[in-house]
């Protein structure tokens, strides 16, 4: 993955949560299943084909993802996860442990081109980094996330929407007008804004001619 700001206060913020609560919802530092759930069910609409496709879950965790389209009856060729933990890879591989279909590691430059990415959660905790240092991180981050995808990438934020007296200092709160901007000028005309599924929370979906 890209170099995170604050990488070792990272690994140890989303580390805590995995020791805690285990190769769960809350050990990826979600509230609930439903709330992850709820968010995979957007950035699955990225994804065209039901069957022979590949994909990856960029900030993959213990590879919930996997299972959830595996649950929504998508057929992918292969799943590939990355994530800068090393205890979520290994907890990815414990529980997917079909090497022909699954590939999880640390190393992003180990991912090969994949028709589509999906990215949950990924930029939500800046904890001490700057707002503006941890939006250049985001923009650099879904360069890459484009370069290495042929179909289409997803991605998720919590939204600048939020009411201000729930909102933490620790976390990212995105601009999803800047961020709709962004992808369209940089990426694809193609582009997808959804902040209608009742959550603090926005998923803007790319869509690539092929």
């Amino acid at each position: 993955m890209n170099d995170v700001p604050n990488c070792e206060n990272v690994k140890k913020y989303f580390g805590k949560a995995l020791s805690v609560h285990g190769s769960t919802a809350q050990g990826a530092d979600w509230n609930s299943t439903q709330s992850q759930e709820t968010r995979f069910a957007q950035l699955i609409k990225v994804i065209i084909e039901r069957s022979d496709f590949t994909v990856l879950d960029y900030g993959c965790g213990y590879g919930a993802m996997a299972e959830y389209l595996l649950a929504q009856g998508y057929e992918f060729k292969q799943f590939f996860g990355c994530d800068i933990l090393e205890p979520m890879i290994d907890e990815a591989n414990r529980l997917h442990p079909d090497r022909t279909r699954f590939f999880f590691t640390t190393e992003f430059k180990q991912i090969p081109i994949v028709d589509y990415a999906v990215a949950s959660g990924v930029f939500n905790a800046r904890l001490q980094t700057s707002y503006d240092d941890w939006t250049k991180y985001v923009l650099n981050s879904l360069n890459s996330i484009n370069e290495i995808t042929k179909k289409g990438f997803s991605v998720n934020f919590l939204t600048s929407y939020s009411d201000a007296e729930k909102m933490q200092e620790r976390l990212y709160y995105a601009d999803p007008c800047f961020l709709f901007d962004y992808c369209k000028k940089h990426f694809s005309k193609n582009i997808a804004l959804y902040h209608d599924y009742g959550l603090y929370d926005f998923t803007l979906i790319v869509r690539k001619n092929v």
